[in-house]
């Protein structure tokens, strides 16, 4: 009898983190998968009655959207400027304060970390001033070396790219303390190895620091991606997805969908897609990491 009230012990002690993990997680996904089949809206939140099954009528529908469409690009843009930058960035920044060794540098990791504990709207009112085209600072830093001002926020293209730009601002920081986490846990008698062998700093980042980093870039590059995925304050805050849908993410269309035009059906189907389409790139580059490592 005691051991088997032993080998129940350890169900109680998870107990309460599956159960706010099946409440909070797992059943509002299988309850927005049923609206998704369904015609959701207003009238039904206030009438079950009025809700009708749908099938993948939604799925076609948002497929087949022009916006939803030009969302998926959108993303897809964020995507592939987005993360790259932030992985190198955040790894060119990592290596500097990592192997500077001083005060003033171990101050730079607190400089560079802020952005990315700092309130997104705050964030994004204070920029939204420095892309002002009539009174914002970058303009005028423009105007002072004789340079024509940039629509930041108004061209469509630019409009994608200053998002970009901000985005990366605050995703270096956090970046920065998982590489710097596993930079210190390289062993320091590998760099004096290569040192004693005649290596440069070039060759040892090339040949120790960066190899012995492909498990942080791994992680970092599908945090940052997932990240990217659901990419929405910012053009929520900044753009509102203008101009002419430019800056519109997958996120942001679904929300708009959902809580302005209470289409909870269609919107579910939405994030559907991007649930998936999630997935779909996690096993992916799960798949290609593993390949890496059997090399």
């Amino acid at each position: 009898m005691k051991g088997y009230s032993q080998s129940k012990a350890p169900y109680f002690f998870i107990a309460p983190a599956l159960i706010l993990l099946i409440l909070f997680s797992l059943l509002p996904i299988v309850v927005a998968l049923v609206i998704s089949f369904t015609n959701m809206d207003l009238a039904g939140l206030a009438d079950w009655s009025n809700i009708s099954f749908v099938g993948l009528d939604n799925y076609v529908d948002v497929l087949a959207d022009p916006v939803f469409g030009k969302s998926i690009l959108n993303t897809l843009f964020y995507v592939v400027i987005g993360v790259p930058l932030i992985l190198i960035g955040s790894l060119l920044v990592a290596i500097i304060v990592n192997f500077g060794g001083n005060r003033i540098f171990n101050a730079f990791r607190v400089i560079y970390y802020m952005p990315s504990v700092t309130n997104v709207v705050a964030v994004a009112v204070v920029w939204g001033l420095l892309y002002n085209p009539v009174f914002g600072l970058l303009n005028f830093l423009l105007d002072s070396v004789h340079l024509s001002a940039v629509p930041w926020l108004q061209d469509p293209i630019m409009a994608k790219i200053s998002l970009i730009i901000m985005g990366a601002w605050r995703g270096i920081g956090l970046n920065m303390i998982i590489f710097i986490a596993a930079l210190q846990g390289i062993p320091r008698s590998y760099y004096e190895a290569a040192q004693l062998d005649g290596a440069g700093n070039f060759k040892q980042l090339i040949h120790i620091t960066l190899p012995m980093l492909r498990f942080a870039v791994f992680f970092v590059s599908i945090t940052t991606m997932i990240g990217w995925l659901q990419f929405f304050e910012e053009p929520f805050i900044m753009t509102d997805g203008g101009p002419l849908d430019s800056t519109t993410s997958v996120a942001l269309f679904i929300y708009h969908n959902g809580f302005q035009l209470s289409h909870f059906g269609y919107s579910a189907a939405g994030s559907f897609v991007l649930f998936f389409a999630i997935i779909l790139v996690t096993l992916l580059q799960f798949k290609l990491q593993g390949k890496d490592t059997d090399l």
